[in-house]
């Protein structure tokens, strides 16, 4: 029996579940995939890793300035970049001056392994249905006799999945909220050059304006400095390309993506013809890669008779700073029904 089971270890469950079990609670985070973090993932892959999601982080509130400089002293984070280029294809490329980006050598998803001390997590166990029992919550995992079983629930996933998750246990005002969130879609390609490959001066170009693509980066300039022997360092350079969310749109329901990322790459080497015959390639899908309505509350409670809170980056905002602010609202809230404890720290995940 758990207090709390939290499903999603993405940075925002990864947060709730730290503020819960910093305060005592007991508390377990359900994941179906194999590692933590959502889209703050790498891959690794070519005896080197590439992020393929979460490029970098951008300090853009007092939380994530915060977690940034925690994550800096303990040497997960270090300075990439503090340029961005900006291309248009009207234009030159534009070096637009930013502040620092902040990236992890050893991968992006140190930062949710970070944050998943101390925790337990259980992987690979998709949930697949929620009901209640004895003023408790039985959660049915896929392809698993066993259940998780718990006082209270928070779904910490994109708002299209919780949807069909609480579908049955929700009101319909909280159905119509959940209904209203919408993401883009991405595909990310990570691309391996050979070492003869003469490098941009440039970290990372934003693409403007454009229906196929929409971000490179030079993933391999992150690596120096790595101290995870899975991500030792790969003599040649690695690249990641976005694609927009219209080009992604049309693929949704592609099984084969090799073909599109190699579409994708077609429309980079038209722009920057050194980027055409790459020795390795591998494409990913994001459903759900960043969302573009959220909705106006920090966290959706579903007024269920045990606690059921929502919460996400498309809870209150678009990005990693609202991420970080559901996580603690919807913890807060948590504490406030059960009220197992007197209160939750502020920012307690910030004190691991």
């Amino acid at each position: 029996m758990f207090d709390v089971a939290i499903v999603g270890a993405g940075i925002s469950g990864l947060v709730c579940a730290q503020q819960l079990h910093q305060a005592g609670y007991r508390v377990v985070v359900v994941e179906k995939s194999r590692g933590l973090g959502g889209r703050v993932t790498t891959r690794r892959l070519q005896d080197t890793c590439a992020d393929r999601g979460l490029s970098y982080i951008f300090p853009a509130g007092e939380l994530t300035k915060s977690f940034v400089e925690l994550l800096y002293s303990q040497n997960i984070l270090t300075v990439w970049t503090d340029t961005v280029h900006e291309f248009k294809a009207d234009s030159q490329l534009k070096a637009v001056k930013t502040s620092p980006l902040y990236i992890a050598p050893d991968g992006m998803s140190a930062i949710a392994r970070f944050l998943g001390k101390n925790l337990e997590i259980q992987l690979n166990r998709r949930v697949v249905g929620l009901s209640l029992s004895n003023n408790c919550w039985h959660i049915e995992l896929e392809d698993s006799d066993a259940e998780v079983v718990a006082k209270s629930v928070v779904v910490a996933i994109p708002a299209p999945q919780a949807l069909m998750l609480v579908e049955s246990l929700a009101s319909s005002e909280a159905l119509d909220s959940l209904r209203k969130v919408e993401f883009a879609a991405c595909i990310s390609v990570i691309a391996g050059y050979p070492a003869s490959l003469a490098l941009p001066p440039w970290q990372a170009v934003t693409v403007i304006d454009d229906d196929t693509l929409a971000w490179i980066g030079n993933d391999s300039s992150k690596r120096s400095g790595m101290r995870s022997p899975a991500c030792a360092l790969a003599l040649s350079p690695v690249f990641v390309f976005h694609s927009s969310a219209k080009f992604a749109q049309n693929y949704i329901d592609t099984e084969d993506l090799q073909p599109v990322g190699q579409q994708l790459l077609n429309k980079v080497a038209k722009l920057f013809p050194e980027f055409a015959n790459p020795d390795w390639l591998q494409c990913d899908f994001w459903r759900y890669a960043f969302p573009t309505i959220s909705l106006a509350d920090n966290c959706l409670n579903i007024d269920t008779p045990q606690p059921l809170i929502c919460c996400g980056d498309w809870c209150g905002g678009f990005n990693l700073e609202d991420a970080m602010r559901s996580a603690i609202v919807a913890a807060a809230q948590i504490n406030q029904i059960l009220q197992l404890c007197p209160t939750i720290p502020e920012n307690a995940f910030l004190k691991l």
